[in-house]
């Protein structure tokens, strides 16, 4: 009786067949697991005679190196058979691919800094966490500034940070004047985009993150007018030649004195309309002389060395010159919406 199902079982091998590595595992798992055909032959071979045990093993013995050959060879085909397939048809029609795009903070950001560049500006960049002492004390932030308050900053506390050093993510770029001045030496001149984050309410206004460029030049002379013609030139380059742009007093820890920058309005012209609120100026950076107390926080000697610093939103910008009303499309990653800036490389 065994040796008829081991003549069968000869005849079947023989003649199997299987397109693709998987018809290839499912006979192996019907003839050679533990619960396959071969197996259960085993388990019947144990109540043969035992004057027919020799005879009997030969055959399940061939039956066995059969079915291991004949799978083997049919794995071979299959994988052969799969890699010939996979290989580009090169007689095939091409077909259309879609192009990807910068994201458009991106594109606005690398138009800054080419600008800044051509007047000799260098890239330099800072840690997304920091301390205190960078985003705050060197920066002339009184003890008691609101920005240090909880409901304006995000503080971090993890086990392995010492806690009195309040380490907090950045809320302005200028911790990386606080970082480049404490290691460098003038002349200096350095651009620093990056992220920074604030604890605010998210809508079509505000968000918790955003992007900002911080722009700081240190040098023996360096006065107000160096800094107003550096200004121009940006604005005039990045809005168009007719710009003009006014300076308005303002306050910021780090600089005195300090100012607020307004372009007018290349909507409207200046004329007024609802983009500017019919003032025809539209308000895009902050800026002002480098405080004497940040340089001597940070080992430059204010008596012998002047500077100026100023900072801009990337998404302000971004906003003028593409006109995104809501700055929550900017995080979402819709496709709709960053694939209208596919020409704006």
């Amino acid at each position: 009786m065994i040796l008829e199902k081991i003549a069968a079982m000869l005849a079947e091998v023989s003649s199997l067949e299987a397109r693709t590595s998987d018809d290839v595992e499912r006979l192996r798992r019907k003839y050679l697991s533990k619960k396959g055909l071969l197996s259960a032959l085993m388990d019947e071979f144990r109540s043969v005679k035992p004057e027919d045990k020799k005879s009997v093993g030969m055959k399940i013995n061939e039956l066995k190196t059969l079915v291991q050959d004949k799978i083997n060879a049919l794995r071979e085909q299959a994988e052969t058979a799969e890699t010939e397939n996979n290989k580009p048809d090169l007689t095939r029609t091409p077909y259309p691919v879609r192009p990807g795009t910068r994201h458009p903070l991106t594109i606005v950001t690398n138009e800054i800094i080419t600008i800044f560049q051509r007047m000799g500006f260098t890239l330099a960049t800072g840690p997304e966490i920091d301390d205190d002492l960078n985003i705050f004390t060197n920066l002339n932030f009184a003890a008691d500034h609101p920005a240090r308050d909880m409901q304006d900053t995000f503080f971090v506390k993890e086990s392995n940070i010492d806690v009195t050093r309040n380490v907090l993510l950045r809320s302005h770029t200028s911790n990386d004047q606080s970082h480049y001045l404490s290691t460098h030496r003038p002349p200096i001149r350095v651009l620093c985009p990056g992220r920074v984050y604030r604890n605010e309410a998210i809508s079509a206004r505000a968000h918790c993150f955003f992007h900002q460029v911080e722009g700081l030049y240190v040098d023996k002379d360096v006065s107000f007018v160096d800094l107003k013609q550096v200004l121009l030139t940006f604005a005039r380059e990045m809005f168009g030649g007719e710009t003009k742009i006014r300076l308005r007093p303002s306050y910021f820890p780090f600089t005195e004195p300090s100012a607020e920058m307004d372009i007018s309005c290349h909507i409207c012209g200046g004329k007024g309309c609802a983009f500017c609120k019919q003032t025809g100026w539209v308000e895009i950076l902050g800026c002002g002389m480098v405080d004497p107390n940040v340089l001597d926080a940070c080992g430059i000697d204010s008596k012998e060395y002047t500077g100026y610093a100023f900072g801009m939103g990337v998404e302000r910008i971004t906003n003028l010159k593409y006109r995104v009303a809501d700055l929550r499309l900017f995080s979402e990653n819709d496709v709709r919406f960053l694939e209208q800036f596919r020409s704006a490389f």
